[in-house]
């Protein structure tokens, strides 16, 4: 969800396999690893497992505040905030 002030993303799918909410953002897994490499191999993606890291130094280099994360075993969030 768009705000003046923020960005939400929420997905209702918890952490699945070896990704548990202390390490969500050092571990990949997937709930389909051929739908993964086909999308891969379709140019949809171009590295598995950068993303949060990407985020994360473009909020820095921005002079955003850090991503505020929420895992759980049922869901995860994230809430990316602008500079006020």
């Amino acid at each position: 969800m768009w705000f003046d002030d923020r960005i939400e993303v929420t997905n209702p799918g918890g952490p699945f396999g070896q990704v548990r909410d202390d390490n969500f953002d050092l571990v990949t897994d997937y709930r389909n690893p051929s739908l993964a490499a086909a999308l891969k191999g379709l140019g949809y993606v171009n590295r598995f497992g950068r993303g949060i890291g990407r985020v994360r130094a473009a909020l820095e280099r921005n002079g955003n505040p850090p991503a505020e994360f929420q895992v759980d075993d049922s869901s995860w969030a994230v809430t990316l905030r602008r500079v006020v």
